[in-house]
């Protein structure tokens, strides 16, 4: 009698249509998210989604992903609702999910509008620092009720970070041009995570004060800028002129002292966990350039 009569106070206490179960985090456009219970059916929305789920320990509860989720292995297993440019919302919709996690870059403005008029919780996904990877992998830990195993991959994540800052972070900075495309020619703003990595090896982004996150840039604008190393993506078309467009300008620092460097893009470019694998790269090119001061 005393216990059913201290549950009905507890009960009487607690505010209208609060619930033990009620799951909240806030997501990276500040807003709250809230779930009655973890989530079971999520759908990604990007590749980098895909892989934060994978390591925190949600990957069989994806039933839908974004065109290029693949990684690991078994993302490539997942049905596709789409692409960045056209998502189906109808398959959508007949996957029932309870959870839709969208890249606020990535994902169009009106692509946003249509899934939160659907009713299911939206979870906005934007790293845009290397700490906030471990926070994402936290945060969807909690959606998932897997707090355990994504605080395990937060922790390692973050350990393999510092040992890599400590080690580049303090020695003396190189100036870098990071390019993502040839024709034009694009670069990435100090607002997205790799010029955080740049930094984190202790280089600094020629470009990281402009203020769109992918800006167009000009020939002539870097080579006024003259970086000591430039950096793009591994080549896979033979036919492909990437960051060899620079060896003509043999007067500009990174192609006189050899240091034109392709890494693995995607380590670095998707805000997921091998973003540690690629500062590892990044932080061993730089260093190489330092080496090759005259």
């Amino acid at each position: 009698m005393i216990f059913k009569r201290f549950i009905a106070a507890l009960c009487l206490a607690l505010p209208a249509g609060a619930s033990f179960a009620d799951i909240t985090v806030v997501d990276d456009a500040g807003v709250r998210v809230t779930l009655a219970a973890p989530a079971q059916r999520i759908i990604s929305m990007a590749p980098h989604i895909t892989e934060l789920l994978f390591a925190a320990g949600g990957g069989e509860r994806i039933v839908g992903a974004i065109n290029f989720s693949d990684y690991p292995e078994a993302a490539k297993k997942i049905p596709l609702v789409g692409s960045n440019a056209q998502i189906d919302m109808e398959r959508v919709i007949a996957l029932k999910p309870d959870l839709l996690i969208v890249w606020q870059s990535g994902n169009t403005g009106r692509q946003l509008e249509q899934l939160g008029k659907l009713g299911i919780p939206v979870f906005q996904s934007e790293p845009t620092r290397i700490d906030q990877v471990a926070d994402s992998l936290t945060r969807l830990g909690r959606l998932l009720g897997t707090e355990k195993l994504a605080a395990v991959a937060a922790a390692r994540f973050r350990a393999d970070v510092a040992v890599l800052g400590a080690r580049y972070g303090k020695r003396a900075p190189v100036r870098v041009f990071y390019q993502i495309w040839d024709k034009p020619v694009y670069t990435l703003s100090g607002k997205h995570i790799v010029s955080d990595a740049i930094a984190l090896c202790g280089g600094t982004n020629v470009f990281a004060g402009l203020k769109v996150v992918a800006p167009s840039v000009s020939v002539e604008a870097v080579l006024q800028e003259n970086p000591e190393a430039i950096f793009g993506s591994e080549q896979y078309d033979p036919g492909e002129a990437g960051i060899g467009i620079w060896k003509p300008y043999r007067s500009m620092l990174a192609v006189e002292r050899g240091n034109l460097f392709r890494i693995e893009g995607e380590l670095l470019t998707r805000p997921g966990p091998r973003v540690a694998q690629g500062v590892a790269q990044l932080c061993e090119k730089i260093d190489l350039a330092r080496q090759r001061r005259k």
